[in-house]
């Protein structure tokens, strides 16, 4: 039967292959509340050491790499997407205060190499083991006819938890309150349609060496998505934190909004912003308005926080100390518009 099946293009002895090499990344994440490995129909985490908050709430997110995986494809790199996936998902639930639990990520291939697998998921485990969560499950599909050979797709799956009197929801955010931005690593995993058309997404335009960039423009475009699940906690411990913002698809514009109550407005000065030298490439090279930019990209803060002028200077000691550049950016004032950019 295995060999009927191979023939029709799915060779599951690649994908016993795969489990045992991913065995041990996935086992690297575990702690003491994963009650069962790899390769049950179901993963099982406990709750039991949370019992002490007075109201505990799970928080959930899913997201995928987009086009990003185009470039790691082109170039025949799959150890940094795997973070990317990761990060995407982590960080929307950071942004509440919770702390990930654990990961399940999808994999879905033309054809299995489980060499290739291994690599994405070792990514993966890298991204659970910054997270502080456990990679405890998955799905690795071979589907032969829908993505052609070589060619794959990553999304994943997180669940967080935080006591209900700690949500961070952007309702505590008031005037005068002062917006922070912690910097990104690069274009992290969003806008990557326009990257590609503006930089290209063939071998030979992802192998040119930039001086701009300090490397090929590829490897410069492949930095992955840092996560910032830790320095969330940091800070949180540091200070009351109102509200947090993931800068990802839709930029600056569109994304602090979604935490800024009715009637105000959040004014970003664009100057204090460190800019990173990518995102001036890409602006120029494709002769794309600096707005739409912000529009689009995160321009070099991944994340943006609003708190009470008070708690700056503890939170941005506590963002350092974590290992995150943080940067005042601007305030929020009473206004129709949710964000101002100047």
């Amino acid at each position: 039967m295995a060999d009927h099946y191979k023939a029709a293009g799915v060779d599951v002895h690649a994908g016993y292959d795969t489990v045992r090499r991913i065995k041990e990344h996935t086992a690297s994440t575990f702690n003491e509340d994963v009650l069962s490995g790899i390769g049950s129909f179901g993963a099982f985490y406990s709750l039991g050491r949370y019992g002490k908050m007075e109201e505990p709430v799970l928080i959930s997110g899913t997201d995928g790499v987009g086009t990003k995986l185009k470039l790691a494809m082109e170039l025949d790199i799959h150890n940094t997407v795997g973070q990317d996936c990761v990060a995407m998902c982590v960080n929307d639930v950071a942004c509440h205060g919770a702390q990930p639990l654990f990961f399940l990520d999808y994999l879905a291939v033309g054809k299995l190499f489980p060499h290739v697998a291994e690599q994405i998921v070792a990514g993966v485990a890298a991204g659970c083991r910054m997270a502080g969560c456990a990679l405890i499950g998955g799905e690795t599909a071979e589907m032969p006819g829908f993505y052609p050979v070589g060619e794959y797709d990553l999304a994943g799956f997180t669940v967080g938890i935080v006591d209900r009197k700690d949500v961070i929801d952007g309702s505590a955010i008031r005037e005068g309150d002062v917006l922070i931005g912690i910097a990104s690593s690069g274009v992290h995993s969003n806008g990557f349609s326009l990257v590609r058309k503006v930089m290209g997404d063939d071998k030979e335009s992802l192998s040119v060496y930039s001086a701009e960039l300090g490397d090929t423009v590829g490897k410069a475009l492949l930095t992955p998505t840092r996560i910032y699940v830790k320095a969330v906690q940091a800070a949180m411990a540091a200070g009351k934190i109102h509200g947090i913002a993931h800068i990802t698809g839709g930029g600056f514009i569109e994304n602090i909004p979604r935490i800024i109550p009715d009637g105000l407005c959040a004014e970003v000065e664009i100057a204090k912003v460190p800019m990173l030298p990518v995102f001036d490439v890409i602006r120029r090279k494709g002769e794309i308005p600096l707005m739409e930019m912000y529009n689009i990209f995160n321009m070099g803060a991944g994340m943006v926080m609003a708190m009470d002028e008070k708690d700056v200077d503890a939170v941005i000691r506590a963002l350092e100390l974590s290992g995150e550049k943080a940067f005042v950016i601007g305030r929020v004032k009473a206004a129709e518009e949710k964000v101002e950019l100047i």
